[in-house]
């Protein structure tokens, strides 16, 4: 049973150098989280693309290239597709890959949906690579990626 102490007891030489310890390496990663690498985000992409060939071309990624506030960093984007009932985006991904979770944001389209694009805001700790991937109604695989250099992470640093 561990021993309780009141807060005025005195600690010994080997407690304080224990939690000194726990709270450097806790301070060792910001956020005390794991951050996302360049090759999980692949391996994601990959898993999405079911193993089929990923292809460049048909995504605007409209991204500053420099964000000088990483809490929020606009992104638009728009994708090449006549949007037909034979011929639509299916879905579009984000990814950043020096984020603790990398997967940023989905979007599903049918061939209703008079284009496929959209705005949003995200957020980046650091500099990274954004990643976007369209999955096409006949699934073929696109993507594209765009370097972002964050001045003020938005995510604490």
């Amino acid at each position: 049973m561990p021993k309780i102490r009141a807060l005025n007891e005195p600690r010994s030489r080997r407690e304080i150098l224990g939690g000194t310890i726990a709270a450097l390496a806790l301070v060792a990663v910001p956020g005390g989280q794991l951050l996302a690498s360049t090759a999980e985000v692949d391996e994601l992409i990959q898993k999405l693309a079911g193993g089929k060939k990923v292809q460049d071309g048909r995504i605007t990624l409209d991204l500053p290239s420099i964000a000088e506030n990483g809490l929020v960093v606009p992104l638009n984007f728009s994708v090449e597709s006549p949007m037909t009932a034979d011929d639509y985006v299916k879905s579009v991904h984000f990814f950043a890959d020096g984020n603790p979770n990398p997967q940023l944001a989905d979007y599903t389209f049918t061939p209703l949906a008079p284009k496929a694009s959209a705005q949003l805001r995200i957020r980046l700790a650091k500099t990274q690579n954004i990643s976007a991937v369209a999955v096409m109604s006949n699934g073929d695989v696109y993507a594209t990626k765009k370097e972002v250099k964050v001045t003020i992470g938005g995510c604490g640093g």
